[in-house]
């Protein structure tokens, strides 16, 4: 099997932000981040896989950070985790304000991206070869958020799901349960 190293199968866009970008409120929309978002994550997996790859999932999109119009966005994407066919794709958004040269950390996300041929099969996707710690932590927390997805499923998804079982649960929360 094929291995590659992370800092391989890195991807980086940037884009200036213009007014069309912006939403009512003056601040770049967040529906332009997440299909650069999905961009650059087709083009990490890509590169990686060597071959045409779909959006399976988001798992995560924190907007931590408005961004601006005028201002310079930058997608910094990586592999964090391979499956057999699928792959994280982590993706880093960072925003310069190109007069002060102040950046700012606007968005994290991760993408499972899924290997295919030209029939729609998925395809196995190389290895992955981690270099450092960081590198390390990513792959494993890639690993602890499919884990707590499979257990959110089995539990909330199964025919046995029982609500009753769950309202003590929802007693802190501005809820009002009418069975």
């Amino acid at each position: 099997m094929k291995y590659i190293h992370v800092e391989d199968t890195q991807v980086t866009i940037s884009e200036l932000m213009l007014p069309s970008h912006s939403n009512f409120s003056g601040k770049i929309h967040g529906g332009y981040i997440l299909s650069l978002l999905d961009q650059i994550a087709f083009a990490c997996a890509s590169k990686f896989s060597g071959t045409y790859c779909v959006t399976a999932s988001v798992d995560t999109v924190d907007f931590l950070n408005p961004i601006e119009v005028g201002e310079l966005v930058t997608m910094k994407a990586s592999i964090n985790y391979v499956g057999k066919s699928s792959m994280v794709v982590g993706v880093r958004v960072e925003a310069e304000n190109i007069q002060s040269g102040v950046i700012k950390h606007c968005n994290s996300s991760y993408f499972t991206m899924v290997a295919k041929d030209k029939s729609n099969n998925n395809v196995v996707v190389p290895g992955l070869i981690l270099d450092d710690t960081i590198e390390v932590q990513r792959f494993l927390k890639a690993i602890k958020r499919l884990e707590m997805k499979k257990k959110r499923q089995l539990e909330f998804d199964s025919d046995a799901f029982i609500p009753h079982d769950y309202l003590e649960d929802l007693k802190p929360y501005k809820v009002k349960v009418e069975l």
